[in-house]
């Protein structure tokens, strides 16, 4: 039987009356990339958030089920939602860049986990050289984060989650809003980053998610479709759903 990281079971998620998430039961596995593919508005986005409770900061958002961080269990109130989010971290689809330099932007996170203020420099090193970022700003650490390119600050963004040593990345659409030449870079670096994280990515791109994943969850109207191994979804789909979407006939 195959060992989940994290895993969603029976998984129900409402904005007020409205259910947007039905019926959910999945599971990622270790040291792999799930890609969530889908339409626009069938809840890939919505699900990943549920994964370091991002809904807990609306009102009117209810979760029902069980997500589970090996055997923690996620929405278990006895577990805090800042060492959940330290262990799982999330990418958002546009960079977010703290309006601080380079260094800050990965010194904030490491200062409000009380780590050692001896550690930090060298935590800061390793993460910009896992973002391949490090060689392109090592000289100006100083620099407003801001000044970056848009690659570059997903890159820094990508680095400021991996400063704290998490084991999964939650990834939405990291790519949307890049060049393609910044694409490339990031995809490169979610591949060397699988060999010591968890990644699940949610992608509107075909080709990316076939390049890049492993595991394809197929959603469509709140409910997971079809959810098999890359070559499965893309070439042998189960589903004809699946197939019409893959093949491009919607979405």
């Amino acid at each position: 039987m195959e060992r989940f990281k994290l895993r969603a079971q029976d998984l129900n998620l409402y904005f007020g009356k409205t259910q947007i998430l039905k019926n959910i039961n999945i599971g990622f596995p270790k040291n792999q990339v799930t890609a969530l593919i889908g339409p626009s508005g069938c809840g890939k986005s919505t699900l990943l958030r549920c994964f370091n409770r991002m809904h807990d900061l609306s009102p009117d958002a209810k979760v029902e089920g069980n997500l589970f961080l090996d055997e923690l269990d996620i929405y278990d109130r006895k577990n805090s939602v800042t060492d959940i989010r330290k262990r799982i971290g999330l990418v958002f689809q546009k960079p977010n860049p703290l309006p601080k330099s380079i260094y800050e932007n990965l010194s904030y996170a490491l200062k409000i986990h009380n780590y050692p203020k001896k550690d930090i420099p060298e935590l800061i090193t390793t993460a910009l050289k896992e973002s391949f970022l490090w060689e392109e700003v090592k000289n100006e650490l100083n620099k407003p984060a801001v000044k970056l390119s848009g690659g570059q600050q997903q890159r820094l963004c990508i680095a400021r989650t991996v400063v704290l040593r998490p084991e999964i990345i939650l990834m939405d659409e990291p790519c949307s809003a890049l060049d393609p030449l910044s694409t490339n870079k990031i995809e490169e670096l979610i591949l060397k980053l699988k060999k010591e994280y968890t990644i699940v990515i949610v992608t509107h791109n075909m080709q990316q998610a076939q390049r890049i994943s492993d595991k394809v969850a197929f959603m469509y109207l709140g409910e997971i479709i079809e959810f098999d191994s890359c070559d499965t979804i893309f070439n042998h789909p189960k589903n004809e759903l699946t197939q019409r979407y893959v093949e491009g006939h919607f979405g």
